[in-house]
C-alpha cells in the first residue's frame, strides 16, 4: 500500500492511498479491450457501407465513428466521478490534489496527455498492415508511442504515482475502495430555507474549498479532533471569524454556507 502525502492550502497534510499499479494496469487493459472491440466493429461497419456512399460521406462517417474512441476517457471521467469502466471495476478513481472532484478543465488536460494510450491502441489496430506494406515510417510509429508509454510507467512509480497527464492536471489516481469516506464533490444538499452564518467563506478560492472538504473528510474518517481544530483555527484567523462552534461543526457550516452562497 502506497500513501500519498499532499499539502493543502492551509499547510495541513492529507494522506491518500494511491491506486496500486496492478489495478491501474488492469483497468487500462479493460478500457483498451473495450476500445479495440468498438473500433474493430466500427471499421467493419463503415467498410461494409463504403462502396454505396460517396467518398466525402464515407470519410465523414468514418470520423464520426472513431470519435467515441478518442473521447471515451474524457466523457467517462467527467460523468462517472473520475472513473472509466475499467477504473470502476477495479475501484480506483481520479481526484484532484486536495481529494475533491477535479474540474472539467483538469479532466480535459488528463485527456489531452493520454497520447501514449491512444498511440499504442492505434498501433495494435493499424501497425500490422503498415508493417506488411513495408511502410518506412513503421519504426517511428512504434518507437514514439512506446517511448511515451515507458515515460508514463516510470512516472506512475514516482513519489505521487502521477503520470504526465496527472502532473500537468494536478490530479491523483487513488484507491477508491480504501477511500470511500472521501466524498466525490464539495457540493452538499442544502435546505431551501437555509441561512448562511459566515458569508466570509466566499473569500476562499475553489482550491481552498476543496482543501477544506478534504481536511474535514479525513478528520472524520480518523476521528481526528486535532486536525479539524487546526484547520478551523487557521480559517477563523484568515476570515476573522469568532464562533463557539466545535471544529467539526464549524467546518461543516462553512461548506454549507459556500454551497448556498455560490448557488444563489
Amino acid at each position: 500500500m502506497s500513501i500519498i502525502h499532499v499539502n493543502t492550502n492551509f499547510n495541513i497534510d492529507l494522506e491518500f492511498e494511491a491506486a496500486p499499479f496492478y489495478k491501474r494496469l488492469f483497468a487500462w487493459m479493460i478500457d483498451s479491450f473495450l476500445l479495440i472491440i468498438y473500433m474493430v466493429m466500427a471499421i467493419r461497419f463503415i467498410n461494409s457501407i463504403g462502396e454505396s456512399v460517396a467518398d466525402q460521406t464515407y470519410h465523414a462517417l468514418f470520423m464520426i465513428a472513431i470519435l467515441p474512441f478518442f473521447v471515451y476517457h474524457l466523457i467517462c471521467e467527467i460523468t462517472l466521478n473520475g472513473q472509466s469502466i475499467g477504473k470502476k471495476i477495479f475501484g480506483i478513481r481520479v481526484v484532484n490534489e486536495n481529494g475533491g472532484q477535479p474540474g472539467n478543465g483538469q479532466f480535459v488536460i488528463r485527456w489531452l496527455i493520454r497520447t501514449s494510450d491512444y498511440m499504442v491502441l492505434v498501433i495494435i489496430l493499424f501497425a500490422p498492415s503498415a508493417a506488411a506494406s513495408g511502410d518506412s515510417n513503421f519504426f517511428w510509429q512504434v518507437a514514439i508511442p512506446f517511448g511515451l508509454l515507458t515515460a508514463d510507467v516510470i512516472l506512475v512509480n514516482s513519489k505521487k504515482q502521477q503520470r504526465l497527464g496527472d502532473l500537468l492536471a494536478h490530479t491523483l489516481v487513488i484507491d477508491a475502495t480504501r477511500s470511500s469516506s472521501i466524498n466525490e464533490t464539495v457540493f452538499l444538499e442544502i435546505e431551501k430555507n437555509y441561512k448562511p452564518s459566515f458569508p466570509q467563506v466566499m473569500q476562499l478560492s475553489d482550491r481552498d474549498i476543496n482543501s477544506l472538504k478534504g481536511i474535514l473528510d479525513t478528520a472524520r474518517k480518523r476521528h481526528d479532533y486535532d486536525l479539524a481544530d487546526m484547520a478551523s483555527e487557521k480559517i477563523k484567523r484568515h476570515l476573522k471569524i469568532d464562533t463557539t462552534l466545535s471544529p467539526f461543526d464549524f467546518l461543516e457550516v462553512l461548506l454549507k454556507d459556500y454551497n448556498y452562497l455560490s448557488s444563489n
